[in-house]
């Protein structure tokens, strides 16, 4: 079995959004619930946090140490030198009941990001792009829970996710960024859990955390199953690819709807956890922020 390491146990409501910094060496991510920014330096084991002015559903680095942070209020710059943030865009100004949830960033700085319904219902979550210095909206079918996205190796597939309908989608991504056929690369038996956030490794495999699954799946480019690994806490939110040799796998989780009968089973709920991987990841381009 693969040996599992916690790295904090910092009872996160909803910890989601991990991305490796391959600059500053640490690991980004966040409490969406609490509107907290998290950094992991995995040399001295901190863990650092900066309060959100809303719900943050991510953060990716940027050029000269700032960041692009997924809010509910929209795109803005964050400076953790100052802990301000800097509105760029609103995001779906007509639906304030929606919110940002997860994203990755192309080797050309764009950045693919999904929205939801924050009551978990409504079929209202989209699949944006942001080139910098608009948002424009993919082809991709409206669902109520987006996750993902990631890019394969090539950049010419995106996988997204729907949550609710257990599926995990590969669409077909032109050189401009547009959106082509979907097809279905994986489906998830809900009795195994419910797929989250997706990352895509220097070899095209595709990993997701199981949401209620006590584990990370790693799924090959054909979509068949290649690797499980257990964690101590039932929903993983997301996997993100990282150390000096991008074959850390950083796992975050989540306490939310868990009751206490649930945590007195796993108290590490809500952590981050660290595995070992065969195939590394790949390195993140700076996000743009203009």
């Amino acid at each position: 079995m693969t040996e599992v390491r916690t790295l904090w146990r910092g009872a996160a409501t909803l910890g989601e959004g991990p991305a490796w910094d391959p600059v500053q060496k640490v690991l980004w991510f966040v409490d969406i619930k609490q509107q907290r920014v998290h950094r992991y330096d995995p040399v001295s084991g901190e863990v650092s946090a900066w309060s959100a002015p809303a719900q943050v559903g991510w953060v990716l680095p940027g050029a000269g140490g700032l960041l692009l942070a997924g809010l509910q209020t929209g795109l803005a710059r964050f400076d953790p030198d100052s802990g301000e943030f800097s509105h760029l865009v609103t995001v779906e100004p007509d639906l304030p009941g929606n919110r940002l949830n997860d994203a990755t960033v192309a080797q050309d700085g764009s950045v693919y990001f999904g929205s939801m319904d924050d009551g978990e219902s409504a079929i209202t979550g989209r699949v944006h792009r942001w080139d910098g210095q608009q948002v424009t909206t993919t082809a991709i079918d409206a669902v109520a829970i987006t996750n993902g996205p990631g890019l394969s190796p090539d950049g010419a597939t995106l996988y997204h996710v729907d949550t609710l309908g257990g599926v995990i989608h590969a669409v077909a991504l032109a050189p401009d960024g547009t959106t082509g056929v979907a097809r279905v690369f994986a489906t998830i038996d809900p009795a195994d859990g419910w797929p989250d956030g997706v990352t895509v490794d220097s070899g095209g495999n595709v990993w997701v955390g199981l949401w209620g699954g006590w584990c990370a799946r790693c799924y090959a480019p054909d979509g068949t199953l290649r690797q499980e690994v257990r964690l101590p806490a039932a929903n993983v939110t997301k996997i993100a690819l990282g150390g000096p040799d991008l074959k850390t796998a950083f796992a975050t989780t989540a306490r939310k709807g868990l009751d206490e009968d649930a945590l007195a089973g796993q108290p590490d709920a809500g952590g981050l956890f660290a595995f070992a991987v065969e195939v590394p990841g790949q390195s993140l381009a700076p996000a743009r922020l203009s």
